[in-house]
């Protein structure tokens, strides 16, 4: 008899996860996606176009508080966790609350959900959200395009749109982005690699994504999302952990999965952190892998005339994921205020409007700075309204990307960059001349 099966996820790796194991598969029924984490994703549908014709009406994507009453409701045999960047604990309560329901509990790993690339892979993943992937993965493709290689990166999903039109994305312009309606979250992941005239793909189905990038580059870099996994079987793994959150990797899923896989562990923030909490991250990383290289780096924050600052109240925008569920209170926009002199650091709470009000319900670790969400344009037309009933003299944007380009304002605004800095050795550079070398 087929197993009737409920996909655990947050429109991402759930999807992935049904492409590459249940689609084809006659043993399995899909009967529900659940969704949780994004806005908005609930209450559709995976489309036909993607499920293929085993689900002539597709897949209904319905709110991850309705688990026992779906697993009942439908016979449920098989309830599979889909999603990152959460605790064991609360892998665990889902998993007590399905078996509870009547369903068995599946986690699908690596080796059944990656797909393997004709190209080289080179991945870069993390042991939580906001530990510095992006600007690791913006460093590892600059020095491989260095060795005279094309380079496409591959980014971890973000389908918040019409999933059948999402299906495969290439992004070489501001036009690209433009024409796909991405999201803030979304610019801050692409925009860096366009302006340095890289190829970015992403979507929803990976196998057709990778073929196509395989058509026009020499490599592939994963740059990962959460603290997922790679879609993709890497031939070089990079994690990164966040000694800002020394003991995360022990604690959080799929984090650890990561740091016991990596060939390479690079501690980033060692500047910022406590000399305490950099010793600890060092030893649990040991103690994960003891055959990972490690590198020690830096995110040195750049603000664009920051004697601007001092003396001004300053509202800090920061990376959304981070503060939401990386669970930081707060990121180098807060950093990069109080280290210019800011007399006041405003707390946008206050002035929320609609959604972004309820961002900080329902994750209230997030501290005094607005986290930059923008899952639509009603969203963002939200945080607009955020920043605008602020009192605030000055808006100091810490996100990937300059937020004026996409939403408007009546408050002067500077921007805080930062980017890797390896300190020490081995570097990047030292782990990617040899891996290039052994290359066919």
């Amino acid at each position: 008899m087929k197993q009737r099966v409920l996909i655990l996820g947050a429109a991402g790796r759930d999807f992935h996860t049904f492409n590459v194991f249940f689609r084809d598969d006659d043993r399995y029924e899909v009967v529900a996606f659940t969704a949780t984490q994004i806005p908005n994703i609930e209450g559709r549908r995976y489309p036909i176009e993607l499920a293929g014709p085993r689900y002539p009406e597709g897949i209904p994507i319905v709110p991850e508080d309705d688990l026992e009453a779906l697993i009942r409701a439908h016979a449920v045999d098989l309830a599979v966790f889909a999603y990152s960047d959460v605790s064991h604990e609360h892998v665990m309560h889902l998993g007590a609350r399905a078996t509870a329901a009547g369903a068995s509990f599946l986690i699908l790993g690596p080796r059944q959900t990656m797909l393997t690339s004709a190209r080289p892979v080179v991945a870069v993943c993390a042991t939580r959200t906001g530990s510095g992937k992006s600007q690791t993965s913006r460093r590892v493709a600059a020095l491989l395009t260095e060795h005279g290689r094309r380079v496409a990166v591959v980014r971890h999903p973000m389908p918040y749109g019409d999933l059948a039109r999402q299906a495969v994305q290439r992004f070489a312009t501001y036009e690209d982005l433009d024409r796909h309606e991405t999201t803030i979250e979304e610019r801050e992941e692409y925009e860096p690699h366009l302006d340095a005239g890289r190829i970015v793909y992403a979507g929803v189905d990976y196998e057709a994504i990778l073929r196509r990038a395989e058509e026009e580059v020499d490599l592939i870099v994963w740059d990962g999302g959460n603290n997922d996994f790679s879609f993709f079987r890497p031939d070089l793994l990079f994690v990164v952990m966040d000694p800002h959150r020394p003991d995360h990797a022990l604690h959080y899923h799929p984090g650890e999965t990561n740091a016991r896989m990596a060939d390479v562990i690079v501690i980033n923030k060692v500047d910022t952190a406590s000399f305490e909490d950099v010793l600890t991250t060092r030893r649990i990383a040991a103690e994960l892998n003891p055959e990972a290289t490690l590198i020690e780096a830096a995110s040195p924050i750049f603000v664009e005339d920051g004697a601007q600052i001092r003396g001004k109240r300053v509202l800090v925008v920061e990376d959304g994921p981070t503060l939401t569920h990386g669970g930081m209170a707060f990121g180098a926009g807060w950093i990069a205020a109080r280290r210019y002199g800011a007399a006041e650091i405003v707390d946008p709470r206050p002035f929320a409007v609609g959604s972004i009000g309820e961002t900080y319900a329902r994750y209230p670790t997030t501290g005094p700075v607005l986290p930059a969400m923008g899952y639509g344009k009603t969203q963002m037309e939200e945080l607009a309204a955020t920043i605008t009933r602020s009192e605030a003299d000055l808006v100091l944007v810490a996100t990937p990307i300059d937020l004026r380009r996409v939403i408007s304002f009546d408050k002067p605004a500077l921007r805080a960059r930062y980017e890797l800095q390896e300190i020490g050795e081995p570097t990047l550079r030292d782990i990617l001349d040899d891996f290039v070398e052994a290359l066919p």
